[in-house]
């Protein structure tokens, strides 16, 4: 007997330019949902625009109202206050909701998602809604240490991340490059996306006419990650670096126990949650194209009761995987 094939599934990913939109595109055709019909939308300056979804060449569509209309499960990949434009229509045309840009973020009914997290943190994580929130690889990160252990005799959890202008998308990657550039040719720099020299720099603020305040994307990121978290495991403390890099996001987290602890018995609670342990220290370089956490271990060299974790991951494929993942869990359940 011939087992009939599911349907395809209706997809539209909402501001398809951006990288997370690309990433996304590129992780669905090779991803478990069933073969599906991809609509790619976003703002009127960009229609028209070819572009690559999974191999194959693509139109980029302007969003006007009824673009919704037939999707069965939307990605929102572009900037915060386009999801916040255009999140509800989406959800009036039926469809389940994923954003990865933050624009849920005050909407209640929106659930915060971790798949390689969620199991573990109970059946008390709510998985039926149809607003779903992606969290970015910095709250990804933190999560997973924090519950990996969760259960060993912690005192205080404290990460830094070392941000690369990746996360401000395609703008803050040219800029970047063009300051770098003018930099070693003697040049003035511009300083349109970030106010200030992140080339050869290491900044804990940025200018003070960027439209994005450093400090409120480290707030946003300890406030995503207490409300997944939700005193089920270690609070971190949060510590943001803007890096002069352009792509994976580096870090750094303390762990401080009771006293003197063995590495054992960390590597195991790490690998418990899929980190990968090893005696090479990750990098931006090595990270590339990986969504894998891939982390080193120290001793503190004055307190033996700390460890320090450094490593590495792509930050874009880290939060798109995420986002996939969800899609097929939606898809596998129903919700």
């Amino acid at each position: 007997m011939t087992v009939p094939s599911p349907s395809p599934l209706r997809i539209t990913i909402a501001g398809a330019s951006s990288l997370l939109g690309k990433e996304v595109a590129e992780l669905l055709a090779t991803s478990s949902t069933p073969a599906h019909e991809l609509r790619l939308l976003d703002d009127a300056a960009l229609e028209g625009t070819l572009t690559d979804a999974g191999g194959e060449p693509a139109i980029i569509h302007q969003l006007v109202p009824g673009s919704f209309e037939g999707a069965q499960l939307v990605f929102f990949t572009g900037l915060e206050e386009f999801t916040a434009r255009h999140w509800a229509e989406a959800e009036r045309a039926g469809a389940a909701v994923i954003d990865l840009s933050g624009g849920l973020s005050g909407v209640r009914t929106a659930v915060p998602s971790i798949p390689a997290l969620d199991p573990t943190m109970g059946s008390s994580r709510p998985t039926s809604s149809r607003l779903v929130r992606s969290p970015s690889a910095s709250v990804i990160v933190a999560a997973t240490v924090s519950v990996a252990v969760r259960m060993l005799p912690v005192r205080r959890i404290a990460a830094a991340f070392f941000y690369p202008v990746s996360e401000r998308g395609q703008a803050g990657i040219d800029e970047l490059e063009a300051q770098t550039a003018c930099l070693l040719s003697f040049q003035p720099i511009s300083r349109e996306v970030y106010d200030a020299q992140v080339a050869f720099n290491l900044l804990d603020r940025y200018g003070d006419s960027c439209r994005e305040r450093l400090e409120d994307v480290r707030a946003r990121i300890a406030r995503d990650l207490s409300d997944y978290l939700a005193y089920r495991a270690p609070m971190p403390a949060i510590q943001l670096i803007q890096a002069p890099v352009f792509y994976g996001l580096a870090f750094t987290v303390m762990v401080e126990f009771d006293g003197p602890f063995p590495e054992e018995s960390i590597q195991q609670a790490l690998r418990g949650m899929g980190v990968i342990v090893s005696k090479e220290s990750a990098s931006n370089a090595s990270a590339a194209g990986s969504a894998e956490l891939n982390v080193t271990l120290r001793t503190d060299a004055n307190l033996p009761m700390i460890w320090w974790i450094w490593g590495a991951v792509d930050n874009v494929r880290l939060a798109a995987q995420n986002a996939v993942r969800i899609a097929e869990r939606i898809c596998a359940t129903g919700h």
